[in-house]
């Protein structure tokens, strides 16, 4: 979006008058003066700016870190968690087809209890409220047991 023009900064001066006239060494050195002023304060906006550059550029860098760390960390569950949910299930199913061959109805309505009880249930659900886990993400002495 273009600036609009009374958002602008303008510099107006009236270096020699409405009249032709000779320039004096004084005058000629008040517009030197403000030509420096003006330079300075050009140069240190642009300093001030480029500071604030370099801090959102390390701030940026340093989210991504952290960012990248969390998904470490939630990669790493999921896999545990899901390698024990795909065990639970296969021993789960091996017993179903064990107590079909059976012809065991008490054990197949155990067994397909057990099964539904652990599909209804999320991985996620066992990590709980997700502010706290940015606040533990957020904690640098945080200890995570997987």
């Amino acid at each position: 979006m273009a600036p609009n023009k009374s958002d602008q900064k303008v510099y107006e001066g009236e270096v020699l008058g409405s009249v032709k006239r000779t320039i004096s060494a004084v005058d000629g050195f008040a517009a030197l003066s403000q030509l420096v002023t003006v330079a300075q304060e050009c140069i240190e906006i642009h300093a001030v700016e480029q500071t604030k550059r370099a801090r959102l550029h390390t701030y940026a860098a340093a989210e991504i870190q952290r960012i990248k760390s969390a998904e470490s960390i939630v990669k790493g569950y999921f896999e545990q968690s899901f390698a024990e949910r795909r065990a639970t299930f296969d021993a789960l199913f091996s017993r179903l087809d064990q107590a079909l061959e059976q012809e065991n109805s008490q054990v197949i309505s155990e067994v397909l209890r057990g099964i539904v009880d652990i599909a209804k249930t999320s991985p996620l659900a066992d990590l709980g409220d997700l502010g706290q886990i940015r606040a533990a993400l957020d904690d640098p002495d945080q200890v995570w047991d997987l």
